[in-house]
């Protein structure tokens, strides 16, 4: 039992045990924080039980199993083993009683769970050692820590200097790139004023010239110099910069003109000089002047000068520049003036030797043209952007079209034919200003002006000829007898077939009164070549002078031939000019103005009576009113003044031929109304010994026998009378509606003079009387005079 105590844990070991069991508290309690703190997955607790099932029932150390084979064997023979170690000993035991076993089983134990707590231990002693070595570490962290925080304090100095360091360089590097700016910026803006003395050493070098390959960038420097100074007159002493700087400009520019004039005068002379060389003659020149020297020569000069002239150009905004472009026009015009006047001049002095006025108005503007287009390609091979400005050329082009107006004016002037007036209007008008500028306006802009000019002596020579043609050939026109041959002037000869008559007067105004045929002739001729204003006043002033003249000649006709003849005359003639007159697309009317001082009178009456004053100044505002002229203003239409003359000239032709044929019709009416009224009016008690109380049919002029004499005669004159008249009426008018016209109310007239009569002679006469006057029936008479016409 002792050996058994002293064998159990519980015995003398019990404090090495307890000290022990503490410590595989500790672990314990370590190895569950750290199996709480890592837990595992369930993968590796599905391995870590299949591992527990795979060492659940562990097998004996080999060494003992073999001993144990041997010991079985050896006390299956009998004999004992020897030689055993201490725990070997108590494994190889023989167990002979219950006690044994336990005793034994107790052992066996104690050994298995010293060996458990061995491994726990050991496992403990080495958390120990690591928890001491973490403990250390621990201090040291914290020990490193603390110089962490020393450093840091220490960083964040160094960082407060390092940073207010970096702003002082920043302030620093901002400082010096602003005086670097600033230096940069004086510099570029000293450059413009510092040039002044290279410009002055480049402009005084001898071999500075405007051919120099430098001259025109030195150019564009000083330019530049002088629009940033202009720019900047705050600076100190800009304003005598600028002059400085304007002084080599003048100079520069001075050259340029000097240069110009020197390259156009050295290729005038020799164009000169090729030309007497060559003994080319002017016809020669002029005929062939695209091709000639005069031209040629001056191109091969545009190669020189066309560098120069194109900066100036580019540059002409600027008012220096422009003056100089303006001198180098004019210098141009000039040298070529020089060299093509005389040939202009001498070939229009040739055609105004050999040629009539339109003739030569025609060939000597063409010819003008044609210079005036060679000029404009030249001129723009020189200038190209001023080549489209009218004006560059005026210097050169107003001489010479100043010599062909001189050469026109005057023939102009003195020439009297109308028709030759019209045709340089033509000329002018239609072929030089219609046909040839419209299509070339810019290179013929400057023949524009005197084209203008020239037509506006045209047109005022051409007015002033109509004037006095209306005056002498169509007022004062006096006829004489062949021209009031009427109507011998209307009948076609025996000898002309009627076609050929007719178409000889259609085509020739045989039978028109001359002063008709010349107003329409002159009007057809001024119309569209005159202005609108001028020719409605020539017009007006044309209609109611011819007017007048047909009805001065009308009125003679009416003496020499018959009245009717001179109505006729002047309906025919008014008709034609009326007709004639239509197609021009103007009015007629001309107002005229003119001063009334008849209101004048009075108040001078009462200046002389004393009653007003002229030194009265309070009244001199209404005083000056008073006497100050009226304006009046009066309007003629000859036109309508035409209709009205025609209006009443053919009313008096229809009661001239009513009255001729129905005359004694009406005055028969007319006594027999006046009868009758007498009758109305006489009282029942009257005495019945007047005349005119008889009834109608016993009057002597109203008998039966009477009123068929009436009738007879009236039925003659319509036969007789009223055919002559129409005839008449036909040789006059030959249009058909316009005899129409007329015819109708006279037909209307005389069939209403018949039925006055038929109304009369059912009232007054029984029927046997008027079967007896052979009255005839309206129909019939209507009838009959349709057949007349």
């Amino acid at each position: 039992m002792a050996a058994a105590a002293a064998a159990r844990p519980g015995g003398a070991g019990a404090p090495q045990q307890l000290v022990k069991s503490g410590a595989v508290s500790r672990g314990y309690n370590f190895a569950s924080t750290w199996e709480q703190n890592a837990p595992l997955t369930e993968q590796q607790q599905t391995t870590i039980i299949s591992l527990s099932h795979a060492i659940a029932e562990r097998p004996f150390p080999e060494k003992l199993s073999q001993e144990q084979t041997t010991g079985d064997t050896n006390n299956l023979s009998g004999s004992p083993s020897n030689g055993t170690s201490e725990d070997s000993g108590a494994i190889d035991a023989v167990l002979v009683s219950t006690h044994e076993f336990y005793k034994w089983f107790t052992d066996l134990e104690s050994i298995m769970k010293s060996e458990t707590e061995e491994k726990y231990c050991h496992y403990v002693n080495t958390l120990t050692e690591r928890m001491e070595i973490c403990d250390g570490i621990l201090h040291r962290v914290d020990d490193t820590l603390n110089l962490f925080d020393e450093l840091q304090l220490q960083h964040q100095a160094v960082a407060t200097k390092t940073r207010s360091l970096h702003d002082a360089c920043d302030r620093l590097l901002m400082e010096k790139q602003r005086l670097v700016e600033f230096a940069d910026a004086l510099r570029v803006k000293l450059e413009y004023f510092d040039e002044l003395e290279n410009v002055a050493k480049a402009f005084h070098s001898p071999s500075m010239n405007v051919g120099n390959a430098t001259f025109l960038s030195l150019l564009k420097r000083l330019d530049e110099c002088i629009s940033y100074v202009e720019n900047n007159t705050e600076y100190a002493e800009s304003g005598v910069y600028l002059i400085k700087f304007r002084q080599h400009q003048s100079r520069a520019l001075g050259m340029i003109k000097n240069h110009v004039l020197s390259v156009l005068k050295n290729a005038s002379f020799q164009a000169q000089s090729a030309i007497q060389d060559s003994s080319l003659s002017a016809a020669n020149i002029s005929e062939g002047v695209e091709a000639s020297v005069i031209y040629v020569r001056f191109k091969a000069a545009s190669g020189e000068l066309k560098p120069v002239l194109e900066e100036i150009e580019g540059r002409s905004s600027r008012k220096e520049y422009e003056e100089v472009l303006s001198d180098c026009h004019r210098i141009y015009c000039e040298q070529r003036l020089s060299l093509i006047k005389s040939l202009v001049q001498q070939r229009i002095s040739e055609f105004a030797k050999k040629e009539a006025l339109p003739s030569l108005t025609r060939s000597g503007c063409a010819y003008l043209i044609q210079v005036c287009q060679l000029e404009h390609q030249l001129f723009d091979h020189f200038f190209p952007s001023s080549s489209k400005e009218g004006s560059s050329m005026a210097a050169l082009m107003d001489p010479l079209c100043t010599h062909l107006y001189d050469t026109l004016r005057p023939k102009i002037v003195y020439e009297a034919n109308i028709d030759s007036l019209c045709e340089l209007v033509d000329i002018l008008k239609v072929e030089m200003l219609g046909e040839q500028l419209s299509r070339r306006t810019e290179s013929l802009a400057g023949l524009h002006p005197i084209f203008i000019r020239i037509l506006g002596d045209v047109h005022e020579r051409l007015a002033f000829r109509a004037r006095t043609y209306i005056q002498d050939e169509i007022r004062k026109y006096f006829p004489v007898d062949d021209d009031l041959d009427y109507p011998a002037k209307l009948k076609i000869p025996a000898g002309i077939q009627p076609e050929a008559a007719v178409t000889e007067n259609s085509s020739t105004f045989g039978t028109w009164y001359p002063s008709l045929e010349k107003t329409v002739s002159l009007l057809s001729k001024l119309y569209q070549r005159l202005e609108p204003t001028v020719f409605t006043g020539l017009a007006q002033t044309a209609v109611e002078v011819c007017s007048q003249s047909i009805q001065n000649a009308s009125k003679l006709i009416a003496k020499r031939s018959s009245p009717m003849d001179g109505q006729l005359f002047l309906i025919k003639h008014l008709l034609i000019l009326r007709e004639q007159i239509a197609p021009f697309d103007i009015e007629f009317a001309v107002t005229y103005k003119e001063l009334d001082f008849s209101h004048l009178l009075e108040h001078l009456r009462r200046i002389l009576r004393g009653q007003a004053s002229v030194f009265n100044w309070p009244n001199s505002t209404s005083l000056a009113r008073t006497l100050s002229p009226r304006v009046l203003e009066s309007q003629i239409d000859a036109k309508k003044e035409l209709e009205k003359i025609l209006k009443t000239t053919c009313e008096e032709f229809i009661m001239s031929v009513t009255k001729l044929v129905v005359e004694p019709l009406l005055s028969f009416v007319a006594k027999a109304s006046a009868v009758k009224v007498a009758l109305s009016t006489s009282s029942p008690e009257g005495k019945s010994d007047s005349i005119l109380a008889k009834p109608l049919k016993s009057q002597a002029f109203a008998t039966p026998d009477k009123v068929a004499e009436l009738i007879q005669k009236v039925g003659a004159a319509i036969e007789e009378d009223l055919r002559r008249a129409i005839e008449k009426l036909k040789l006059y008018l030959v249009n058909p509606p316009t005899q129409m016209i007329l015819f109708k109310p006279i037909r209307t007239n005389i069939v209403e003079a018949h039925l006055q009569l038929q109304s009369l002679l059912k009232a007054e006469y029984s029927e046997e009387e008027i079967q007896g006057v052979a009255l005839p029936p309206i129909s019939h008479l209507e009838a009959q005079l349709d057949q007349l016409l």
